[in-house]
């Protein structure tokens, strides 16, 4: 089987090597991995092609199949410009608009694909340097452009880099137009590409779309008075290097903050993050200059967006004073919890209201819809799936909010994505109501476990990169679905729900099916105490994930931290019974 795959990789390789098509960089390259005695790298590089998953294509950057650069991305955008061409047949106005964050190749990379597009007769919108990823979304929206592109690998680190496709509606590709893309691609060989791009068919964006988009931002918005009164909100942000650097400063501004403070060092554009181990706002790591900063100024608190500035990170003062970062589920339960009582009492909540969560976010968030009689609906990881209840419930219901444990939240319905330049205000504002009414963002998180109950989440992240890496996940998952537990930590399990068979059952054996508008390969399991484990491979990364939730005790806010302790303690008991 070994010996299979090597000679396939060969001999892929072998035509990287020497086709002309390849520069001579590339084809130097990859003669070099064929040269060597050891063939890991090979393989890596070659065994498959990138393919779609729930955030569209991404990879390590440098030479091969597996690999992004700009043959994959040059195959890729021609795959996507033939589907667009045969999805609006006789279509003579079509455009698509391209984006890109910081990273590294990010500009080379969205000049290809403009140029790529317009080779194909296609518009492209191409935006004048890195923007975040929700502006993309909302300028697909705001143009009627047929789709769009953005150049980016959110959160990952620095060597990689990503391309998320974008469809009409301002969404991420969902099926059937992502398989149909996905065949278009694999249809293409190098000689197809067109990489001569059409300037006529080329337009630059910025300074009006960023207008637009900051004006929307504005709709999400609650209560303009409470920030009037707490205008000087002490606030310290950080891009971390990204696209949130110019917009986000400027979203708060309009929304009538006036004490911003941003963290120097990270303004500056750097592919290469070189004051952060991970660019990612979920570790605690990457908000240590925010965190300096905010004790040095006396912030109320400290704001970080990610990269491409969909993802944000908040950390507030506990009730020693001392930071708390907090994590997606709280954020998240924040905001619904914010948008529902507050709509509410500004008298802006008709009924037809619902919001959203992914499968593996906390089930706290239901407990505060069910009980203000605000429907809440349930979708897969990944905020295309968001969008799409948000679009198949357009004009019948009013979305009002919606988020994921992962530190994506999305509080209005002009963009399709996560959007944290929007939901960083916005947390600003719940912020600002907090202080006025004396309190801190922290003791808001705390009177809301008391009232809804507490629970801990965890998410455990295995890595296993490479192709091995992916066979043991396969493996994994194969057996968890062949032996799945009965009990997690001596807690029974009452309910299994297998997403991939669409199939939920009980202690008992009884089946029922679960309605969902695809499958997917996840698994979720219920205990009798009210502990809730989802087990999921990453689409975008060489990880298999777990999501753990258990019931705590919490008697007051003074109870909060033993009470984390004695959950965790629990937790690490339940991935001990999964053998994680």
């Amino acid at each position: 089987m070994q010996e299979e795959l090597l000679k396939k990789c060969e001999e892929v390789a072998k035509k990287w090597a020497t086709d002309p098509v390849f520069d001579e960089a590339t084809r130097a390259e990859a003669q070099a991995m064929l040269d060597s005695e050891d063939k890991s790298q090979l393989i890596d590089s070659f065994y498959q092609t990138l393919e779609f998953g729930t955030g569209g294509l991404r990879g390590i950057m440098g030479v091969g199949t597996n690999r992004m650069n700009i043959y994959i991305v040059g195959a890729a955008t021609q795959g996507f410009a033939n589907y667009i061409n045969k999805a609006f047949p006789g279509r003579k106005d079509l455009s698509v608009v391209v984006g890109h964050d910081c990273r590294n190749h990010g500009r080379e990379f969205a000049e290809t694909v403009a140029n790529i597009f317009s080779a194909n007769g296609i518009k492209a919108y191409l935006f004048e340097s890195l923007r975040p990823t929700p502006e993309i979304s909302f300028a697909i929206r705001q143009l009627g452009a047929q789709a769009g592109v953005n150049v980016t690998a959110s959160h990952n680190p620095k060597e990689y880099n990503g391309y998320k496709a974008y469809w009409d509606d301002g969404a991420q590709v969902l099926a059937p137009h992502d398989v149909g893309i996905i065949n278009e691609v694999n249809a293409v060989k190098m000689e197809d590409v067109k990489w001569e791009g059409n300037p006529d068919l080329i337009q630059i964006i910025g300074g009006e779309m960023d207008w637009d988009y900051l004006q929307a931002v504005k709709e999400a918005m609650v209560d303009q008075d409470v920030i009037l009164r707490q205008k000087d909100l002490n606030i310290v942000y950080t891009p971390l290097h990204g696209t949130g650097r110019v917009i986000i400063p400027e979203a708060l501004r309009s929304w009538g903050f006036q004490n911003i403070h941003v963290v120097p060092e990270q303004m500056v554009i750097d592919g290469n993050f070189p004051t952060v181990v991970s660019p990612n706002p979920e570790n605690s790591e990457a908000m240590t200059l925010g965190m300096k900063l905010g004790t040095k100024l006396n912030a109320d608190l400290v704001i970080a967006s990610d990269p491409d500035a969909d993802r944000l990170a908040i950390v507030c003062r506990n009730s020693d004073g001392e930071w708390e970062i907090l994590n997606g589920n709280q954020t998240c339960m924040m905001f619904a919890w914010y948008i529902i009582a507050n709509k509410k009492k500004l008298g802006q909540l008709k009924g037809n209201e619902f919001l959203v969560k992914t499968i593996v976010t906390t089930e706290i968030i239901k407990r505060i819809a069910d009980k203000n009689g605000v429907e809440m609906m349930d979708c897969y990881t990944g905020f295309k799936w968001i969008a799409a209840l948000i679009r198949e419930n357009e004009g019948v219901k009013k979305y009002i909010g919606g988020g994921e444990e992962s530190f994506g939240f999305l509080p209005f319905d002009k963009v399709r994505d996560k959007d944290s330049p929007a939901s960083i205000c916005l947390i600003c504002e719940i912020a600002a109501w907090a202080k006025d009414n004396g309190k801190t963002l922290y003791d808001l998180l705390m009177d809301i476990y008391l009232e809804y109950g507490f629970t801990y989440n965890k998410a455990i992240n295995v890595v296993k990169p490479g192709k091995s890496g992916a066979d043991e996940i396969k493996a994994m998952m194969e057996n968890f679905r062949q032996n799945p537990p009965k009990e997690l930590a001596g807690s029974k399990v009452v309910l299994s729900k297998d997403y991939k068979t669409l199939e939920a059952r009980d202690a008992d054996g009884n089946v029922c099916k679960l309605e969902m508008p695809d499958t997917s390969n996840v698994l979720q399991y219920f205990t009798e105490n009210g502990s809730k484990v989802s087990v999921r491979p990453s689409g975008t990364e060489p990880k298999i994930k777990f999501y753990v939730e258990a019931p705590g005790e919490l008697k007051s806010a003074a109870d909060y931290k033993a009470a984390c302790k004695k959950a965790e303690a629990y937790v690490d008991e339940i991935t001990k019974s999964l053998g994680v």
